[in-house]
C-alpha cells in the first residue's frame, strides 16, 4: 500500500500550471485548476507509483493512473470512469470517439456517457496515444472509477498493451492465508443413548400413504418485450419512490379564468415581428415566480434540520424527452420579461431532447411545474421533486357556463377555465401558505397585466 505525506496546494490559472513544490524528502503531491475547474493530482516516491486525479468538469470525479515501466508493460494511463453528476454510481458508455492508436491531446472527446441526467462528452485533459480500451461502446451499467481505457506516451508502445487486462496492474495479493484447522470430528450419541430396536418401532409412525403429484400446468404463452432500462430512467424511479415514500404530501386546487391571459397573449403575439411567441405555459412560469416572491413560504426546502427559503425564483419546467422527465431551469423568472421566458423555455426544451443540457441548466431550481394541459388532461397531481417543496400541476383550458358577476347582464357567462393544483411539502408549507400562493398565482392569471410591470 501507499504510504506518504503529502503536500497540495490548489491554484486557479487560465491555462497554465500552478505548482507548489515540497520539500525533496517529502513525497510530493500536485493539484492544479483550470479556467473550466479541471483538476489533476500528482503523487510521488522513491517506491510510489505516480497517481493523476483527472475531472473534466465541475461536477465530474474520476481518475487516472499512471504505471512507472515495470517487467510487463511499460509506463501508462489508466482513465477510469468519471462521475459527471452528484448522483451517479455508474454510467453507460456511448460511441468511442477514439480507437487504439489513435493520438490525443487536452479536450479530444474520448467517448460519450450516459449518465443519470443526459448524455455527455467526456475530454481528455491527457496527451499519448489509445492503447486499449478497455470497456467497449454501448456497454451498460458501468461502475464509476472502473478502468476504461489505456494512454500511454509512446507510440511504439502500443502493441505491447494488447493483452492487457485491469487485473495486469493491480497491487500484488496479501500474504498467503494461514492455513485453517481441520474440523474437529463430530461425536457420535453414546451406545446407551441409541434407542432399542423394539423402542424405534414404537416410535415410529406408520408412513401414510404418498398421494400422487399433481401433474405440471402448461405453460401459459405470453408475449411481451422487455425493454433496457437507462440510467437516467433508474434515478427518476429513485427519486420519485423516495419522494411519495418520505415526502408528506398535500394538494390544494384552484381554477383560474384564462380568457384576459388569452387576449393578452394574442396582443402581444401580433407585435412580435417574430422575435418571440408566447405560449400559456409562459405566463404560468411567469405567475409562478412572482406568487413565489408574494409568498416566500412556499420558495423553500426541508433540510432535515432547518428549512431553507430560497430569495430567487428559479423555475424548473418538467420536459418529456425520449429517456425520460427532465426540468431544465428558467433561474430568477420573476426578474425577466415574458419574451425572454418563452425564448429560454424553448431552447431549454429543445436542447434537453437533444441530451445537450449542461448540468447547471438542469440541476437544483426551488420550484417546478407540470403542464399536460396541451394533451387534454384536465386535472392530475404531480410528486415533489426534493429537496424543493412544492410542484404545480396544471391542467387544460376549457369552456365553462359561470354564473354571471354583478353589474353583468343575464344569469349566465362563458368563461375559460384551467384548473392547477398545488403539491406541497407539509413539513415546510402549510396549507394556509398552499392556499395564500394559489391566491396570488391566480390573481396574476386573471389580472394578467401586471406581470408586465
Amino acid at each position: 500500500m501507499l504510504s506518504s505525506v503529502s503536500v497540495s496546494r490548489l491554484a486557479l490559472t487560465t491555462g497554465r500550471r500552478s505548482v507548489q513544490r515540497a520539500a525533496a524528502l517529502v513525497p510530493l503531491t500536485r493539484a492544479v485548476a483550470t479556467h473550466n475547474t479541471t483538476t489533476r493530482a500528482f503523487a510521488a516516491s522513491a517506491s510510489a507509483p505516480r497517481h493523476i486525479l483527472f475531472t473534466s468538469s465541475p461536477m465530474a470525479k474520476t481518475n487516472m493512473v499512471r504505471y512507472y515501466s515495470a517487467k510487463s508493460y511499460p509506463s501508462h494511463l489508466v482513465i477510469n470512469m468519471p462521475a459527471l453528476s452528484p448522483t451517479m454510481t455508474m454510467g453507460n458508455i456511448g460511441t468511442w470517439q477514439k480507437k487504439v492508436g489513435d493520438a490525443v491531446a487536452a479536450g479530444d472527446v474520448l467517448v460519450e456517457i450516459e449518465t443519470d441526467k443526459a448524455q455527455m462528452d467526456f475530454e481528455c485533459q491527457e496527451e499519448g496515444y489509445i492503447a486499449k480500451i478497455l470497456v467497449d461502446s454501448n456497454t451498460k451499467d458501468v461502475n464509476i472509477s472502473q478502468p476504461i481505457a489505456i494512454i500511454v506516451e509512446n507510440k511504439e508502445d502500443i502493441e505491447k498493451f494488447a493483452d492487457f487486462t485491469v487485473d495486469s496492474s493491480a497491487a500484488p495479493a496479501g500474504p498467503t492465508a494461514e492455513k485453517r484447522e481441520a474440523p474437529k470430528p463430530v461425536e457420535t450419541p453414546k451406545a446407551a443413548e441409541v434407542l432399542k430396536p423394539e423402542a424405534a418401532k414404537k416410535a415410529t409412525p406408520a408412513s401414510a400413504p404418498k398421494a400422487a403429484a399433481p401433474a405440471p400446468a402448461a405453460p401459459v404463452s405470453v408475449a411481451y418485450t422487455d425493454i433496457p432500462v437507462t440510467n437516467m430512467r433508474k434515478i427518476i424511479a429513485q427519486r420519485l419512490s423516495e419522494s411519495k415514500q418520505t415526502v408528506p404530501h398535500y394538494y390544494v386546487t384552484v381554477e383560474c379564468e384564462m380568457d384576459k391571459v388569452m387576449k393578452l397573449r394574442e396582443v402581444l403575439n401580433k407585435a412580435s415581428e417574430d422575435k418571440y411567441k408566447l405560449s400559456v405555459n409562459d405566463f404560468i412560469v411567469k405567475a409562478s415566480a412572482l406568487a413565489l416572491k408574494a409568498v416566500p413560504e412556499a420558495n423553500s426546502a426541508w433540510m432535515n434540520d432547518s428549512m431553507r427559503q430560497y430569495h430567487s425564483s428559479d423555475i424548473c419546467v418538467a420536459t418529456s424527452t425520449p429517456t425520460g422527465l427532465i426540468t431544465p431551469i428558467v433561474a430568477n423568472a420573476d426578474k425577466k420579461g415574458l419574451a425572454t421566458i418563452s425564448n429560454q423555455v424553448k431552447d431549454l426544451a429543445s436542447r434537453a431532447r437533444a441530451n445537450k443540457l449542461a448540468p447547471h441548466e438542469y440541476q437544483g431550481g426551488t420550484f417546478t411545474i407540470s403542464n399536460m394541459g396541451m394533451f387534454g388532461i384536465k386535472h392530475f397531481t404531480a410528486i415533489i421533486n426534493p429537496p424543493q417543496s412544492c410542484i404545480l400541476a396544471v391542467g387544460s383550458t376549457e369552456k365553462r357556463v359561470l354564473p354571471a358577476r354583478a353589474g353583468e347582464e343575464g344569469e349566465h357567462r362563458t368563461a375559460s377555465v384551467m384548473a392547477v393544483t398545488l403539491s406541497s411539502d407539509h413539513r415546510t408549507v402549510d396549507g394556509a401558505v398552499a392556499a395564500q400562493f394559489l391566491k396570488a398565482f391566480k390573481g396574476y392569471l386573471e389580472e394578467p397585466l401586471k406581470l408586465l410591470l
